[in-house]
């Protein structure tokens, strides 16, 4: 229990480093912005209760909302993200179902599970983030491009970084 609070503070202060210090000075004349501090919700256990995982989603998104000035935008699209991650997960549970104790991982699960679970959960996320700080449907095609390539980028990374992780 305890090695496990502890590996999940290290992901997050990890994953807050190398958005803040690297990803945030990514952009692609405004289209890409990838955000993979994500890929924390992404990582939490299967198992854990739905009050803990919103507010660890509630917290995600305030962090990154206090050091890059969008009050509210990312803690709503990040809450979001954990809000639909249990349905997402049971839409796509394996057939034996999820073992008891396991983080969801690309080495436990496998790349294609991985990838379709990581897409729909930041699809969803860098739709309502991007969205929210718009706030307007004048612009609706332009802000879905933002939100596909952004999106695609993230993905990138996020199975970069999973598989660096892994070290498979």
């Amino acid at each position: 229990m305890i090695n496990s609070i502890l590996r999940l503070g290290l992901i997050f202060i990890l994953l807050f480093l190398l958005q803040f210090l690297l990803f945030n000075n990514i952009q692609f004349s405004g289209y890409v912005n990838p955000y993979i501090y994500i890929m924390f919700i992404l990582l939490l256990p299967v198992e854990i209760p739905s009050w803990l995982l919103l507010a660890l989603s509630f917290a995600t998104g305030l962090v990154m909302d206090l050091f890059s000035g969008t009050p509210g935008m990312h803690t709503s699209a990040t809450v979001l993200a954990g809000f639909v991650r249990p349905y997402v997960l049971r839409v796509i549970s394996p057939r034996d179902g999820y073992e008891p104790g396991v983080d969801p991982s690309m080495m436990i699960y496998g790349f294609k599970w991985f990838l379709i679970y990581a897409s729909i959960i930041v699809f969803i996320h860098h739709l309502a983030l991007f969205y929210l700080e718009v706030f307007r449907f004048a612009d609706f095609f332009s802000t879905m491009l933002r939100v596909i390539l952004s999106s695609l980028f993230s993905i990138l990374f996020i199975l970069l970084l999973e598989y660096i992780r892994k070290g498979k």
